[in-house]
């Protein structure tokens, strides 16, 4: 395992994290004055079930060199920590992981067998993107992999493939202007609403109101992955090389804050130019011990 793939993916996992941490300050009615004059709130930042998922992406990849999908399943159950905001179908999927259940079979059968079509495998993503730089099939196949893990939904699948891609080129070819980053990571999701919302995302990268692609591409509010994914891929494809700017820009577009900011963080971070500015990174709860993920050097 080189040290570079470790880098690369551990600093994309920092930059979720932190956008994460930021993103959540948000539901607190206090901090929402922090928002509009887009002034820091104050520390400590907590991050959410984001961070504590990508972690065990991060180090299923850091022990096998890809996903596997029993090892995940684990990670993900012996790591719930029920305080970081997961959902309620997740909550009762990783206890009854933890109490011996089939993931495959318990995966399969939320919400009437349909599966989760929700924006979690999306939200977790990015730093396997990274890890996978260069290589944006095998990021697309190995993001499906962790996806069907907790979510087999098809749309939920295509929001997991959208962001570990956008996360794969923008660590191999950061200076790839806008419209054709998206027309990259399109070309590795399959029909339907996500890819349909990334067409469009692509359509208004013209417009400079966040407010207003996020009307037409959602913010999340509906905790789907057709809601969520296109809209922080609208954010990156715009703004990867400045994280600031990024995390401003999603924030004030509202919704699922913490998972919005997380997957655009994710995504930036992975950029071999993306620098995460001290002021924030200090605010920011650090990433769990057991992830082992190196710390920054920059």
């Amino acid at each position: 395992m080189s040290d570079q793939l470790l880098a690369r993916a551990a600093a994309s996992l920092h930059g979720l994290a932190l956008g994460d941490a930021f993103g959540s300050q948000f539901f607190v009615p206090a901090n929402r004055d922090h928002l509009s004059a887009r002034s820091l709130p104050p520390a400590p930042w907590q991050w959410t079930d984001d961070t504590e998922m990508a972690c065990s992406i991060y180090r299923v990849l850091a022990d096998h060199g890809g996903i596997d999908q029993d090892e995940l399943a684990a990670s993900f159950a012996a790591r719930h920590d029920f305080d970081r905001g997961y959902g309620p179908s997740t909550n009762r999927m990783l206890r009854l992981v933890r109490e011996g259940g089939d993931w495959r079979e318990l995966s399969a059968g939320l919400f009437d067998g349909k599966g989760s079509w929700g924006n979690g495998a999306a939200m977790r993503v990015a730093p396997l993107g990274a890890w996978f730089a260069g290589d944006a099939a095998e990021a697309a196949r190995q993001a499906e992999l962790s996806a069907r893990v907790t979510h087999t939904h098809p749309e939920a699948v295509a929001g997991a493939v959208a962001v570990a891609v956008a996360a794969a080129v923008t660590a191999a070819d950061p200076g790839l202007p806008a419209g054709p980053f998206l027309d990259r990571v399109a070309e590795h999701v399959p029909p339907g609403m996500v890819r349909d919302g990334i067409t469009e995302a692509r359509r208004l990268l013209t417009i400079g109101d966040p407010a207003l692609a996020a009307g037409a591409l959602g913010n999340g509010r509906q905790v789907a992955a057709h809601d969520t994914v296109p809209f922080t891929l609208w954010v990156a494809a715009r703004h990867r090389d400045d994280f600031e700017t990024a995390m401003w820009t999603t924030a004030v577009a509202g919704g699922d804050v913490d998972t919005t900011c997380a997957i655009v963080g994710g995504i930036v971070a992975a950029g071999p130019q993306a620098h995460l500015p001290r002021q924030w990174r200090v605010r920011c709860e650090p990433l769990p011990g057991w992830a082992a993920a190196p710390p920054l050097t920059f």
